[in-house]
């Protein structure tokens, strides 16, 4: 027997609309952009203005039980970037009502999108200057010390169990800080900028460059200019089992509906990694 689930996500989808114009009131600030839902409808952002000057406004509800982790305050705790193009959070407030509530006030970045979904499937034109400044970004997070955390050796190890057995070697020997949610739809063009550090922290080296590449696949050529900004980073042991450990997890995001398009090249992606 199915479900039909329409008239509650109908419900749900206005309930997050409702919480925007709340979190607007409090701030003081007048959504002046279409509200755009995130994964799963889990959060709600638009911009908006204040006495002339304009912001980006989010907000992620949650079950109250899972808002213990980094990644609940990790747009705030992101702040400590002072020098990279990025939002920076400008005030939170938070509210229970049924679930947990945070909205998050912060600078707007000028730019749009190089993607709308995570999955790059049309050629983006960027400048050099662009990739100059994505590599300075993703090496300035790695050598920043944090206790956040983005991946343990155990998701790690278990992620590559269930999609590979025992063919890989799970254990990570390097760790650095990672912006953990490298995708195409969290980064701004033409001029750079990267959204969306709720998942930032530690996990294993060579994190964001296998991110990008697995979300690059079906565009040989961006994928191959990512392989060339981050050859140092993606043609080492590290790098080898990052990109395996990528796409351990993507799989699973395709296995749950997501992206299906990108199942065959991540699946050819993996065997001349293994091969390799």
């Amino acid at each position: 027997m199915t479900t039909d689930t329409g008239e509650a996500d109908a419900r749900f989808k206005k309930w997050m609309h409702d919480n925007l114009t709340r979190a607007a009131g409090h701030f003081g600030v007048s959504v002046v952009g279409v509200p755009l839902a995130g994964w799963l409808d889990r959060s709600i952002s638009a911009a908006v203005s204040k006495d002339g000057t304009d912001h980006w406004l989010r907000v992620v509800s949650e079950d109250k039980q899972w808002t213990g982790g980094d990644f609940w305050t990790g747009n705030h705790d992101a702040n400590v970037f002072t020098d990279l193009r990025k939002p920076r959070v400008l005030d939170v407030f938070e509210w229970e009502e049924w679930r947990q509530q945070r909205a998050e006030l912060m600078t707007l970045v000028p730019g749009r999108a190089c993607s709308p979904t995570d999955v790059l499937r049309i050629a983006v034109d960027l400048p050099d200057a662009w990739w100059t400044e994505l590599r300075r970004t993703t090496d300035t997070v790695a050598a920043t010390p944090t206790e956040r955390v983005n991946s343990t050796q155990d998701k790690v190890t278990e992620r590559l169990v269930q999609r590979f057995g025992q063919a890989v070697d799970s254990t990570v020997h390097k760790w650095e800080t990672v912006h953990g949610d490298l995708h195409w739809a969290n980064l701004l063009g033409p001029e750079f900028g990267l959204l969306d550090w709720e998942l930032w922290g530690r996990g294993p080296a060579g994190t964001d460059a296998a991110t990008l590449l697995s979300y690059s696949l079906l565009v040989p050529k961006t994928a191959q200019r990512v392989r060339e900004v981050y050859a140092d980073v993606l043609d080492t042991r590290a790098g080898r089992l990052a990109q395996l450990y990528v796409v351990a997890r993507l799989s699973r995001r395709i296995e749950g509906g997501d992206y299906p398009d990108l199942a065959e090249p991540l699946k050819r992606h993996a065997a001349a990694l293994l091969d390799g």
